[in-house]
């Protein structure tokens, strides 16, 4: 382990004792946001032990202790947030929870916890729709974060003063980190690792738990295709499955999607934006994208009979496409989750 001992090296990246990163857990918490950031802390630690280096030591707290059940039912045991001196804490970690507002609501007390601890740890960080409680503490005021991409909306509809990024992994403003959905915070612990003990640690553990230390793209690696399918958009769900029908033609233009739809040009445009919330163009477009992945995912045909059957014309116009939706190019993302 001499190759961590010298990734170590430098005095600022080294504590005297083992960082104290505390998990705060309420009721009706997802399980996996709590947990695979732990995870990461954990695998880190056997690391820095192994070559006498002070690793993190990790606490799962809530307000009065006990068994907290999580969302998915499993009950985690905490100790009470009355066992610790703030100041002592490195790192307040927030979980989230799948139905965020009737557990917040649950919580209140949690996030007037959260006001005054969060002033005198070292950093604070939320994981998924935890960003809620950061929110709800006034700990993002007039600062970018990230959440659940489902739940981008509602975030800023309940906080406008929050720049919300829809396609971020993790955000770091400050002190003040938050995540993506669920999943989302591995890839925040792994970064707040690389901040504390450099970039070589955080490959070991990546390598380990078999992740990316950062994962091309962002949430924009979601299903399209199911985004439209929302209750306002429902009106146009035949169309959809038109479009998906005819992509490899490369004249679906406004004219003949309201044609399509018995609608005139003008009227269609303004409807279609009206209840999917983007233009028709764009919905062309992430539909030759999701059409393209699942062939990428699935069949052996190459990338450039797959660009023709879906639409793009050309490999380099769905390369710039991909790029300009998923934040990687065709040939990385087959490589990623080809089967």
């Amino acid at each position: 382990m001499n190759e961590i001992a010298n990734a170590l090296h430098s005095p600022e990246l080294q504590a005297e004792q083992p960082r104290l990163i505390v998990f705060l857990a309420y009721p009706q918490m997802g399980l996996l946001d709590l947990t695979g950031a732990q995870t990461v802390f954990w695998a880190a630690s056997r690391y820095l032990d192994s070559s006498n280096l002070p690793g993190y030591k990790l606490q799962t707290a809530s307000l009065a202790g006990g068994l907290i059940e999580t969302a998915e039912g499993l009950a985690v045991d905490t100790v009470p947030l009355s066992h610790f001196d703030e100041q002592t804490i490195d790192t307040l970690i927030v979980p989230g929870a799948p139905v965020i507002i009737m557990a917040m609501n649950n919580s209140l007390q949690v996030v007037d916890w959260l006001k005054v601890a969060s002033t005198k740890v070292r950093r604070t960080a939320s994981v998924c729709s935890g960003t809620f409680l950061l929110a709800e503490a006034g700990l993002l005021d007039g600062l970018r974060a990230a959440t659940h991409w489902a739940m981008c909306g509602m975030l800023k509809e309940r906080h406008p003063s929050i720049e919300v990024d829809n396609d971020a992994i993790f955000v770091q403003q400050g002190s003040v980190w938050t995540s993506a959905g669920v999943s989302a915070g591995i890839d925040l612990a792994l970064a707040l690792i690389e901040e504390d003990c450099g970039r070589e640690l955080a490959l070991l553990v990546a390598r380990e738990m078999v992740v990316f230390l950062k994962r091309p793209g962002g949430q924009a690696q979601f299903s399209q295709l199911l985004q439209s399918q929302t209750s306002d958009g429902a009106a146009f769900d035949e169309l959809h499955l038109w479009i998906t029908q005819n992509l490899s033609g490369e004249n679906l233009t406004i004219e003949r999607l309201a044609q399509q739809v018995q609608m005139s040009p003008r009227n269609f445009a303004r409807v279609y934006k009206l209840k999917t919330g983007r233009t028709p163009a764009k919905a062309v477009e992430v539909l030759r994208v999701e059409a393209a992945r699942r062939l990428l995912e699935d069949s052996e045909r190459n990338i450039d009979q797959i660009s023709r059957l879906c639409g793009f014309g050309d490999e380099e116009r769905m390369r710039l496409t991909f790029q300009r939706n998923l934040g990687v190019s065709p040939r990385d993302y087959r490589n990623r989750f080809s089967r």
